[in-house]
């Protein structure tokens, strides 16, 4: 198994939040690939193969759905019903990493299908063991769920 092959797609809007989940990956020596979109719309189209993200070997279909819920164009709770509405992808494991705590959307990610849902943190040193746990548990323990090969085709 080389777990260093195996894609993370972050989607996140926020450029602060992404070069700090950077900069924790860099700091726990994380092999793995992390593709970033930076709105629900091009996470949707990434996942579904569309342009620019047509080829698969560039771009292959994540393990690993990092997703933020408050985003552009598609929020990541429309991320998370098109996800669990498709065939192919419906097993993907999404975990929601936001600044949310509201009881209103940690259950409405959870009856949209989430795996899990995380609170981003304050703090750099927090952040980092959120990026270890993910690291340990999704990516190296979790048994992970066959996905396919084919793209998805587009309901849109």
């Amino acid at each position: 198994m080389n777990l260093g092959n195996d894609v993370i797609l972050l989607a996140e809007d926020d450029r602060n939040d992404i070069l700090l989940f950077q900069r924790a990956l860099g700091k726990t020596r994380m092999m793995n690939p992390v593709h970033i979109v930076r709105d629900g719309q091009e996470a949707i189209g990434y996942l579904n193969g569309e342009a620019p993200f047509t080829d698969r070997d560039r771009y292959p279909l994540p393990v690993l759905l990092l997703l933020d819920l408050k985003m552009p164009r598609k929020t990541g709770f429309e991320v998370l019903e098109w996800v669990r509405g498709k065939p192919g992808l419906k097993r993907l494991p999404a975990v929601v990493l936001t600044s949310s705590n509201q009881s209103a959307d940690v259950n409405k990610a959870y009856d949209l299908g989430a795996n899990s849902y995380l609170v981003k943190p304050a703090g750099f040193d927090a952040l980092l063991e959120i990026v270890k746990s993910l690291e340990s548990y999704w990516l190296k323990l979790n048994e992970k769920p066959d996905l396919g090969s084919k793209p998805a085709v587009s309901l849109m």
